[in-house]
């Protein structure tokens, strides 16, 4: 993954998307280690997840509208599409060790389009976002994948955006793990959301509605929504580490 041939002219931008670069590098030198960890875990008999990414076509101006602002149409449209490749490799890794399956949920695009793009992204499996709000889209891609999951006896669905250059496998691994004792995974980011959302079985049996209702989607309350919507219910959630959202050009600037 290469950030540092990004055409970006303000010098400070410029040094600043470098260190997006970092996740990657960390990610390549320990690639091995990790498989190794993978591999390991295996044999502990992890449920297998559908890991569904919700992803965006990075049309120049169609995309990353408040960081545009800052550092141009095409620039932003740049910073979309390595950050939605980033984690495709990175799903894809977990996806080659037999631990998870891969659907690809895409706005911005129609359906011929689509198909060609995640082929090229390497991606089978693939559906429309289609219209409404960000809970709306979610609850839609489980509907359209009920089939695929019996079918491949998957229990677990994880949800994920491209906006985390710091997302790495372990992440993934982490969220498979957790599955295994709790019914709701959450990965807190900076903007009062979440980077990611795991799902168990019990919940899309039984509560499917309570992570999508009730919820200001697009405002700083969207994680505190979502906890006070399991408050009278019966089941376990487990935070992931906080991680930052890239949205705008602070967002870039505050990452170490």
């Amino acid at each position: 993954m290469e950030f540092n041939n990004w055409p970006l002219g303000n010098h400070k931008i410029t040094t600043n998307l470098k260190l997006l670069n970092k996740a990657s590098c960390k990610f390549i030198r320990k690639k091995n280690f990790y498989g190794h960890i993978i591999i390991l875990n295996r044999t502990k008999l992890l449920d297998k997840a559908l890991l569904i990414i919700m992803a965006k076509w990075h049309g120049f101006g169609r995309c990353k509208t408040r960081l545009s602002k800052d550092i141009g149409k095409s620039n932003s449209a740049n910073v979309q599409s390595v950050m939605t490749k980033h984690t495709i490799s990175v799903a894809k890794f977990l996806q080659e060790n037999n631990l998870i399956d891969i659907s690809i949920a895409i706005s911005g695009l129609g359906v011929g389009n689509c198909r060609r793009w995640s082929r090229e992204l390497g991606i089978k499996k693939f559906n429309l976002q289609g219209k409404g709000c960000l809970g709306e889209k979610m609850k839609r891609q489980i509907i359209f994948n009920k089939k695929f999951c019996a079918k491949h006896k998957i229990k677990n669905i994880i949800f994920i955006g491209t906006d985390l250059p710091d997302l790495c496998h372990q992440d993934l691994l982490n969220t498979l793990k957790e599955l295994q004792q709790n019914d709701l995974i959450l990965g807190p980011s900076n903007d009062g959301g979440y980077w990611l959302l795991g799902l168990s079985e019990k919940i899309m049996s039984s509560h499917l509605y309570l992570p999508f209702i009730n919820i200001k989607w697009s405002t700083e309350n969207v994680l505190q929504n979502t906890i006070d919507n399991f408050a009278s219910a019966k089941l376990k959630y487990k935070f992931l580490d906080k991680k930052i959202d890239i949205d705008t050009i602070i967002d870039i600037e505050n990452r170490k």
